[in-house]
Protein backbone atom coordinates (compact mmCIF):
# COMPACT_ATOMS: atom_id res chain seq x y z
CA UNK A 1 0.00 0.00 0.00
CA UNK A 2 1.20 3.58 -1.08
CA UNK A 3 2.57 4.97 1.95
CA UNK A 4 1.77 8.93 1.86
CA UNK A 5 4.90 11.07 3.68
CA UNK A 6 4.11 14.29 5.30
CA UNK A 7 5.87 17.26 6.42
CA UNK A 8 4.88 19.05 9.46
CA UNK A 9 5.81 22.46 9.96
CA UNK A 10 4.92 25.74 11.96
CA UNK A 11 2.60 27.99 12.12
CA UNK A 12 3.03 30.90 9.80
CA UNK A 13 5.01 33.15 9.09
CA UNK A 14 7.81 31.24 7.80
CA UNK A 15 11.36 32.15 7.25
CA UNK A 16 14.12 30.26 5.67
CA UNK A 17 17.78 31.60 4.89
CA UNK A 18 18.91 28.18 3.47
CA UNK A 19 21.00 26.81 6.06
CA UNK A 20 19.65 23.55 8.68
CA UNK A 21 19.97 23.77 12.99
CA UNK A 22 23.48 22.53 12.62
CA UNK A 23 25.34 24.94 10.22
CA UNK A 24 23.47 27.83 12.65
CA UNK A 25 24.54 26.09 15.81
CA UNK A 26 28.37 25.34 14.70
CA UNK A 27 28.77 29.64 12.99
CA UNK A 28 27.64 30.62 16.64
CA UNK A 29 29.98 28.56 18.39
CA UNK A 30 32.50 30.32 15.60
CA UNK A 31 31.36 33.86 16.69
CA UNK A 32 31.85 33.10 20.23
CA UNK A 33 35.49 32.01 20.09
CA UNK A 34 37.29 34.93 19.95
CA UNK A 35 35.45 36.32 22.85
CA UNK A 36 36.43 32.89 24.61
CA UNK A 37 39.80 33.68 23.73
CA UNK A 38 40.21 36.67 25.36
CA UNK A 39 38.97 35.54 28.36
CA UNK A 40 41.50 32.60 28.23
CA UNK A 41 44.24 35.48 28.01
CA UNK A 42 42.82 37.31 30.83
CA UNK A 43 41.83 34.91 33.24
CA UNK A 44 43.86 32.15 32.30
CA UNK A 45 43.83 28.14 33.10
CA UNK A 46 40.73 28.63 34.98
CA UNK A 47 38.86 30.05 32.62
CA UNK A 48 39.55 26.78 30.47
CA UNK A 49 38.50 23.86 33.05
CA UNK A 50 35.14 26.50 33.58
CA UNK A 51 34.42 26.61 29.57
CA UNK A 52 35.48 22.93 28.93
CA UNK A 53 33.13 21.81 32.09
CA UNK A 54 30.52 23.64 31.09
CA UNK A 55 29.89 22.49 27.27
CA UNK A 56 30.89 18.86 29.07
CA UNK A 57 27.63 18.94 31.05
CA UNK A 58 25.70 20.72 29.36
CA UNK A 59 25.99 17.68 26.56
CA UNK A 60 26.08 15.42 29.13
CA UNK A 61 22.67 16.63 30.42
CA UNK A 62 21.22 16.38 26.84
CA UNK A 63 22.32 12.84 26.26
CA UNK A 64 20.87 11.86 29.23
CA UNK A 65 17.62 13.77 28.48
CA UNK A 66 17.64 11.91 25.40
CA UNK A 67 18.03 8.58 26.78
CA UNK A 68 15.33 8.91 29.34
CA UNK A 69 13.05 10.34 26.83
CA UNK A 70 13.80 7.48 24.56
CA UNK A 71 14.22 10.58 21.67
CA UNK A 72 16.67 10.67 18.82
CA UNK A 73 20.10 12.11 20.33
CA UNK A 74 20.12 15.48 19.28
CA UNK A 75 23.71 16.18 20.59
CA UNK A 76 25.70 16.42 16.55
CA UNK A 77 23.24 19.49 16.14
CA UNK A 78 25.74 21.47 18.46
CA UNK A 79 22.73 23.77 20.47
CA UNK A 80 23.65 21.90 23.60
CA UNK A 81 27.62 22.66 22.75
CA UNK A 82 26.61 26.36 22.21
CA UNK A 83 24.61 26.50 25.35
CA UNK A 84 27.32 24.99 27.08
CA UNK A 85 29.79 27.43 26.01
CA UNK A 86 27.94 30.72 26.16
CA UNK A 87 26.78 29.66 29.86
CA UNK A 88 30.56 29.06 30.75
CA UNK A 89 31.01 32.71 28.74
CA UNK A 90 29.24 34.17 31.72
CA UNK A 91 30.69 32.43 34.62
CA UNK A 92 32.90 33.71 36.32
CA UNK A 93 37.04 32.24 36.28
CA UNK A 94 36.41 31.24 39.58
CA UNK A 95 32.74 29.56 39.52
CA UNK A 96 33.43 25.79 41.65
CA UNK A 97 32.29 23.07 39.98
CA UNK A 98 29.34 21.77 41.62
CA UNK A 99 27.74 25.29 40.34
CA UNK A 100 28.04 24.52 36.17
CA UNK A 101 26.64 21.15 37.38
CA UNK A 102 23.60 22.92 38.16
CA UNK A 103 23.56 25.96 35.79
CA UNK A 104 24.15 23.60 32.70
CA UNK A 105 21.13 21.22 33.86
CA UNK A 106 19.19 24.22 34.51
CA UNK A 107 19.71 25.67 31.38
CA UNK A 108 19.72 22.56 29.38
CA UNK A 109 16.44 20.16 31.31
CA UNK A 110 14.59 22.99 32.75
CA UNK A 111 15.06 25.84 29.77
CA UNK A 112 15.26 23.70 27.12
CA UNK A 113 14.30 20.20 26.86
CA UNK A 114 11.41 20.50 29.49
CA UNK A 115 9.60 22.82 26.52
CA UNK A 116 10.16 20.37 24.12
CA UNK A 117 13.80 20.80 22.85
CA UNK A 118 15.47 23.31 20.53
CA UNK A 119 12.93 26.01 19.66
CA UNK A 120 10.32 25.59 21.65
CA UNK A 121 11.83 27.12 24.69
CA UNK A 122 9.65 30.30 25.79
CA UNK A 123 13.00 31.53 27.51
CA UNK A 124 16.60 31.92 26.55
CA UNK A 125 18.02 28.98 28.47
CA UNK A 126 21.55 30.48 29.69
CA UNK A 127 19.77 33.79 31.36
CA UNK A 128 16.86 31.48 32.92
CA UNK A 129 19.99 29.64 34.42
CA UNK A 130 21.90 32.65 35.76
CA UNK A 131 19.06 34.43 37.25
CA UNK A 132 18.08 31.13 38.93
CA UNK A 133 21.90 30.75 40.03
CA UNK A 134 22.20 34.70 40.43
CA UNK A 135 19.14 34.49 42.99
CA UNK A 136 20.54 31.28 44.88
CA UNK A 137 24.10 31.15 44.92
CA UNK A 138 24.57 34.70 44.09
CA UNK A 139 27.98 35.12 46.35
CA UNK A 140 29.89 32.96 43.59
CA UNK A 141 28.54 35.15 41.12
CA UNK A 142 30.43 38.14 42.62
CA UNK A 143 33.24 39.62 40.72
CA UNK A 144 34.50 41.93 43.27
CA UNK A 145 34.57 39.01 46.00
CA UNK A 146 35.76 36.00 43.87
CA UNK A 147 38.06 37.84 41.58
CA UNK A 148 40.40 39.90 44.24
CA UNK A 149 43.39 37.30 44.50
CA UNK A 150 43.57 37.99 40.57
CA UNK A 151 46.52 40.34 39.35
CA UNK A 152 45.49 42.86 36.27
CA UNK A 153 47.19 45.44 34.99
CA UNK A 154 44.04 47.74 35.13
CA UNK A 155 41.72 48.51 37.66
CA UNK A 156 40.20 44.72 39.46
CA UNK A 157 36.84 45.40 40.20
CA UNK A 158 33.37 45.22 38.50
CA UNK A 159 32.95 48.77 36.54
CA UNK A 160 28.89 48.35 37.06
CA UNK A 161 29.46 47.20 40.71
CA UNK A 162 31.47 50.17 41.67
CA UNK A 163 29.14 53.27 39.47
CA UNK A 164 25.95 51.00 41.26
CA UNK A 165 27.95 51.69 45.03
CA UNK A 166 29.52 54.76 44.98
CA UNK A 167 28.75 56.68 41.50
CA UNK A 168 30.31 57.87 38.15
CA UNK A 169 33.12 58.92 40.55
CA UNK A 170 34.43 55.10 41.22
CA UNK A 171 34.46 54.63 37.24
CA UNK A 172 37.42 57.02 36.75
CA UNK A 173 40.13 54.96 36.99
CA UNK A 174 38.44 52.84 33.99
CA UNK A 175 39.39 53.76 30.49
CA UNK A 176 36.27 53.34 28.09
CA UNK A 177 38.46 52.41 25.04
CA UNK A 178 40.36 49.86 27.64
CA UNK A 179 37.10 48.12 29.20
CA UNK A 180 35.93 47.98 25.42
CA UNK A 181 38.92 45.86 24.50
CA UNK A 182 38.93 43.76 27.47
CA UNK A 183 40.50 45.85 30.71
CA UNK A 184 37.81 45.15 33.19
CA UNK A 185 36.72 42.15 35.70
CA UNK A 186 33.71 40.26 34.87
CA UNK A 187 32.44 36.56 32.58
CA UNK A 188 34.91 35.06 30.89
CA UNK A 189 33.48 35.43 27.34
CA UNK A 190 32.16 39.00 28.44
CA UNK A 191 34.86 41.17 29.38
CA UNK A 192 36.32 42.22 25.94
CA UNK A 193 33.61 44.41 24.31
CA UNK A 194 34.96 44.77 20.46
CA UNK A 195 35.40 40.64 20.44
CA UNK A 196 31.94 40.11 20.69
CA UNK A 197 30.52 42.77 18.55
CA UNK A 198 33.12 41.36 15.90
CA UNK A 199 31.21 37.72 16.61
CA UNK A 200 27.86 39.33 16.24
CA UNK A 201 28.75 41.68 13.10
CA UNK A 202 29.78 38.16 11.41
CA UNK A 203 26.32 36.38 12.66
CA UNK A 204 24.42 38.97 10.98
CA UNK A 205 26.45 39.17 7.69
CA UNK A 206 25.68 35.71 7.08
CA UNK A 207 22.16 35.72 8.29
CA UNK A 208 22.25 33.96 11.58
CA UNK A 209 20.79 36.48 13.73
CA UNK A 210 18.58 39.27 12.99
CA UNK A 211 20.08 43.07 13.07
CA UNK A 212 17.07 44.54 14.34
CA UNK A 213 17.56 42.64 17.64
CA UNK A 214 20.90 43.90 18.30
CA UNK A 215 20.83 47.01 17.50
CA UNK A 216 17.15 48.27 19.13
CA UNK A 217 18.43 46.43 22.16
CA UNK A 218 22.00 48.57 22.02
CA UNK A 219 19.38 52.04 21.19
CA UNK A 220 17.76 51.14 24.19
CA UNK A 221 20.60 50.80 26.43
CA UNK A 222 22.12 54.12 25.37
CA UNK A 223 19.10 55.97 24.98
CA UNK A 224 17.82 55.04 28.57
CA UNK A 225 21.41 55.67 29.91
CA UNK A 226 21.41 58.65 28.06
CA UNK A 227 18.42 60.03 30.40
CA UNK A 228 19.17 58.96 33.49
CA UNK A 229 22.76 60.53 33.05
CA UNK A 230 21.17 63.88 31.96
CA UNK A 231 18.50 63.69 34.69
CA UNK A 232 21.20 63.40 37.46
CA UNK A 233 24.78 62.83 35.99
CA UNK A 234 26.37 62.80 40.02
CA UNK A 235 24.51 59.46 40.14
CA UNK A 236 23.94 57.67 36.96
CA UNK A 237 27.22 56.66 34.84
CA UNK A 238 27.26 57.46 31.10
CA UNK A 239 25.28 55.89 28.33
CA UNK A 240 28.81 54.33 26.72
CA UNK A 241 29.67 53.42 29.72
CA UNK A 242 26.59 51.27 30.25
CA UNK A 243 27.34 50.01 26.51
CA UNK A 244 31.18 48.44 27.31
CA UNK A 245 30.80 47.52 30.64
CA UNK A 246 29.07 44.13 32.25
CA UNK A 247 26.50 41.84 30.00
CA UNK A 248 25.15 44.48 27.82
CA UNK A 249 26.86 43.45 24.55
CA UNK A 250 26.69 39.17 24.78
CA UNK A 251 23.02 40.12 25.58
CA UNK A 252 22.71 42.04 22.51
CA UNK A 253 24.01 39.41 20.39
CA UNK A 254 23.68 36.06 22.02
CA UNK A 255 20.99 35.94 24.65
CA UNK A 256 18.17 38.19 22.86
CA UNK A 257 18.41 37.05 19.10
CA UNK A 258 17.47 33.33 20.79
CA UNK A 259 15.30 31.73 17.79
CA UNK A 260 12.60 30.12 20.06
CA UNK A 261 12.40 33.05 22.46
CA UNK A 262 12.46 36.40 19.88
CA UNK A 263 10.23 37.72 17.56
CA UNK A 264 10.30 36.93 13.67
CA UNK A 265 8.85 39.89 12.40
CA UNK A 266 10.59 43.60 12.13
CA UNK A 267 8.31 46.05 14.51
CA UNK A 268 8.19 43.22 16.83
CA UNK A 269 11.81 42.69 16.94
CA UNK A 270 12.63 46.73 17.22
CA UNK A 271 10.02 47.12 20.24
CA UNK A 272 11.43 43.56 21.56
CA UNK A 273 15.23 44.84 21.79
CA UNK A 274 14.43 48.39 22.60
CA UNK A 275 12.42 47.22 25.32
CA UNK A 276 15.36 44.82 26.98
CA UNK A 277 17.52 47.23 26.44
CA UNK A 278 15.47 50.10 28.52
CA UNK A 279 14.77 47.40 31.61
CA UNK A 280 18.30 46.89 31.61
CA UNK A 281 19.03 50.38 32.34
CA UNK A 282 16.46 50.64 34.77
CA UNK A 283 17.19 47.21 36.70
CA UNK A 284 21.01 48.54 36.99
CA UNK A 285 20.37 51.84 38.17
CA UNK A 286 17.28 51.68 40.47
CA UNK A 287 17.02 48.14 40.84
CA UNK A 288 18.09 45.89 43.33
CA UNK A 289 20.74 44.11 41.02
CA UNK A 290 24.21 45.16 39.64
CA UNK A 291 23.51 43.87 35.80
CA UNK A 292 20.31 43.64 34.77
CA UNK A 293 20.87 42.39 31.25
CA UNK A 294 19.22 38.59 32.61
CA UNK A 295 15.96 39.99 34.35
CA UNK A 296 16.02 42.29 31.29
CA UNK A 297 16.03 39.28 28.72
CA UNK A 298 13.71 36.95 30.58
CA UNK A 299 11.08 39.85 30.65
CA UNK A 300 11.25 40.33 27.42
CA UNK A 301 10.85 36.45 26.78
CA UNK A 302 7.38 36.76 28.24
CA UNK A 303 6.11 39.34 26.11
CA UNK A 304 7.90 37.90 23.07
CA UNK A 305 4.21 36.29 22.21
CA UNK A 306 2.07 39.62 22.71
CA UNK A 307 4.91 41.66 20.28
CA UNK A 308 4.48 38.31 17.53
CA UNK A 309 1.16 39.18 16.99
CA UNK A 310 1.85 42.80 15.65
CA UNK A 311 1.90 41.84 12.00
CA UNK A 312 2.00 43.22 8.62
CA UNK A 313 -1.13 43.24 6.83
CA UNK A 314 -2.35 40.23 4.94
CA UNK A 315 -2.10 40.69 1.08
CA UNK A 316 -5.36 40.66 -0.95
CA UNK A 317 -7.03 40.99 2.45
CA UNK A 318 -10.41 43.51 2.54
CA UNK A 319 -9.94 45.42 5.62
Amino acid sequence: MFKQKKFIVSHAPFWHIGSGIPERNYNMIIAALPAVLMGFTVFGIPAVGVIALSVAFAVLWELAVNYVSKRPYTVADGHAIYIGLIFGMVMPATVPWWLILVGTFLAIVIGKEIFGGIGSNPFNAVALAYAILLVSWGIHLDFNAKLANYTFDFPAAYPIAALQAFGPSATEPFSLLGMFMGQQVGGIGSVCGIAIVLGGVYLILRGFIRWEISVSFVVGVFVTAFLFNVYNPAVYGAPLFHLVTGYTLIGAFFLATDDGSSPVNFIPMLIYGALGGVLTVLIRNIGSYVDGVFFAILLINVVNPVLDKIRPKALGKVA
